[in-house]
């Protein structure tokens, strides 16, 4: 059956349709392919195309997965870096807002079984500082880039500084 022509009105309910992310259970990450039912998707997963990428997968799925996996990560912490850096958010609610990107790499593509795991590795690895908060588990990204790292260095010193006048101050006072 071929496709809606561009412009027709079928053409644009289909567009309006698939706007935004449908269910997760109808997707296909190899193919980055989103079905709308079941149906649908059966019929995928028996196309040639999606056999084809299958196959390709099939002979190394270890590569495939932490493909999948580093591409998660990597889109995950730029959105975390760019939207809230090192401030505190609730892990639920920034993976809210990651998912609302239509062409986001799927967390069950990866190799971490849940959002928890993958929260608990990015805190081990000290690439996030992960804390449990009121509402759940909140992260942070932590920034070392050498740049923040001369920053605290000066905050640090300036502290040291007003310290050190303070407690001369103090010593004169108590002398006078």
């Amino acid at each position: 059956m071929p496709k809606a022509e561009v412009g027709s009105t079928k053409y644009l309910n289909n567009k309006l349709k698939s706007k935004g992310l449908q269910r997760l259970r109808w997707y296909c990450q190899v193919c980055e392919r989103q079905m709308r039912d079941e149906n649908g998707f059966k019929q995928h997963t028996m196309s040639e195309g999606h056999v084809r990428a299958m196959n390709i997968v099939g002979e190394d799925p270890r590569k495939a997965i932490n493909e999948y996996s580093t591409q998660f990560q990597r889109g995950f912490l730029q959105l975390l870096r760019t939207s809230h850096g090192t401030k505190l958010k609730n892990l639920n609610h920034f993976y809210q807002e990651y998912i609302a990107n239509k062409e986001h790499t799927h967390m069950n593509a990866t190799k971490w079984p849940s959002l928890t795991e993958f929260a608990k590795h990015l805190g081990r690895e000290g690439i996030c500082r992960v804390e449990e908060g009121e509402r759940g588990l909140e992260v942070a990204w932590i920034d070392n880039s050498p740049e923040a790292l001369r920053r605290q260095d000066a905050i640090r010193k300036k502290e040291r500084q007003d310290r050190g006048d303070e407690e001369r101050e103090q010593r004169l006072i108590s002398e006078q």
